[in-house]
């Protein structure tokens, strides 16, 4: 595979470094170009940037520019691989700017999810549905094109869910999240706030959560989606937690299924080899997606997080429900696996797959002049 450059927008935000992280030293992929906010335009990454990740700042990327956040502005050469994590808002005005620049905008915001030509992908999950996005305009027009990766927890809750729903059917989904403090960003909630506490309300997430697993679990045509028949119901809490996503969940299955049958599901997940990618190798993917811990007080945030480098779902505790069929907890790492791994491990798939062939269409630099405010 050919090492392409790529850029990160919202590149000092808690996302934005975890981008930074994981992709230093990607064999495919290699950063050469940076923005973030108005106000951090023609500084040092050093400058603008308070780094807050266990491991340091890469000098290379200490001493880079960064570049005003609209493509007609960049003064370097704009590389057709944009990672965005910017904020909701954000990413509706600017997001669409690269894309019709020429740029593939692989995006970790919430803001065109659920968008009728924009994929929400999981590539263990529904890899197929990349194909919808040769339907956007942008795409006829310059190249460029828009996919998402969804919530952090939905993406921690599908892993298990898709091979459930692909052998025994799921008709009902009930789950409760404790969410680590992570994933509001920084500095995120104060202190005060949450320490000793949990705050049962967080702004969207239950909306979001109910939304993306049908879409993530439903079908694709060449034009459109078709969300799962699966009824969800989602209460999300913010918990003292640094970071990794807890989720209890509770389903009744379409199917009759046993507890070993289940586990079986689980242990064979081989997910790309199900979707007609036999042999591919994704440098980001988790060896084992789902990963079952027998022990009856797993998983834990400070044992568990960083199975399969932060990639894969651990689950454990599964048991009969009363109210449902089944119930278990799952845990997943809500900044890497969650974000900004989430959006890379979808770029990786999109490079096995030629969408990043721009062969036929023109250097974004060409297409600068036609994208308008």
């Amino acid at each position: 595979m050919e090492r392409r450059n790529v850029g990160i927008l919202g590149a000092t935000g808690a996302v934005g470094q975890r981008f930074i992280q994981l992709l230093e030293n990607h064999p495919w992929f290699n950063i050469t170009w940076l923005a973030a906010s108005d106000r951090s335009a023609g500084k040092t990454y050093a400058e603008a940037c308070k780094w807050r990740l266990d491991t340091p700042l890469p000098a290379r990327i200490a001493a880079m520019t960064l570049e005003p956040n609209l493509p007609e502005l960049s003064s370097g050469a704009l590389p057709r691989i944009i990672f965005s994590s910017v904020d909701s808002d954000i990413a509706k005005e600017l997001e669409p700017k690269f894309a019709a620049a020429g740029c593939a905008v692989i995006s970790n915001s919430s803001a065109f999810r659920m968008a009728p030509d924009v994929p929400l992908v999981v590539p263990e999950v529904n890899a197929s549905h990349f194909d919808v996005l040769e339907t956007q305009p942008t795409r006829k027009a310059s190249g460029g094109f828009l996919v998402t990766n969804p919530n952090c927890c939905a993406i921690g809750l599908v892993l298990p869910l898709a091979p459930l729903e692909q052998a025994f059917g799921i008709e009902k989904l009930f789950v409760s999240t404790m969410q680590a403090v992570s994933g509001a960003g920084y500095p995120g909630v104060a202190s005060l706030d949450i320490l000793g506490n949990v705050i049962p309300y967080i702004k969207n997430e239950e909306e979001k959560l109910q939304e993306e697993v049908g879409k993530l679990l439903g079908a694709a045509t060449a034009t459109a989606f078709e969300p799962a028949a699966i009824t969800v119901s989602a209460h999300c809490n913010r918990v003292a937690v640094i970071d990794g996503h807890t989720e209890c969940v509770s389903l009744k299955l379409r199917q009759p299924a046993t507890a070993e049958q289940i586990l079986a599901v689980w242990a064979g997940f081989q997910p790309l080899n199900a979707q007609g990618l036999e042999g591919v190798h994704l440098p980001s993917a988790p060896a084992y997606p789902v990963e079952y811990i027998a022990e009856d007080t797993r998983p834990q945030p400070r044992l568990d997080l960083m199975r399969g480098g932060g990639m894969a779902t651990t689950v454990g505790r599964l048991r009969p429900c009363s109210l449902f069929d089944w119930k278990f907890t799952l845990l997943s790492h809500n900044t890497i696996r969650g974000a900004a791994g989430a959006a890379i491990l979808n770029a990786e798939l999109l490079a096995v797959l030629g969408k990043f062939d721009f062969r036929k269409w023109p250097d974004p630099a060409a297409n600068r002049k036609a994208v308008t405010a």
